[in-house]
């Protein structure tokens, strides 16, 4: 696992505490893209939180985005976000 995904999960797991979080890396499809030319790179993240109970889908990426702010442009250049509440778990 890269350094730079530690990071992100560390301030995921430390703000919105999920009982799940994956994280996938997808740099490698946007190579020659203008914003990954600055080093900083595309990420899925699919979390589920507690946190995301009775949120709208705005709400939700606001705390997400919120997380990991100060790595926006630097670290992370694109993310998409799948955030949900333990209670649309897909069982």
């Amino acid at each position: 696992m890269s350094d730079r995904i530690q990071r992100i999960q560390q301030r995921l797991h430390a703000a919105l505490k999920p009982d799940f979080c994956e994280l996938k890396d997808d740099s490698a499809a946007h190579r020659g893209h203008a914003g990954a030319a600055g080093g900083a790179g595309h990420f899925t993240v699919t979390i589920m939180s507690d946190k995301f109970e009775g949120l709208n889908r705005i709400s939700r990426h606001r705390l997400v985005y919120d997380a990991v702010g100060d790595l926006m442009h630097t670290e992370i250049h694109a993310l998409v976000i799948h955030a949900l509440s333990p209670s649309e778990s897909p069982k």
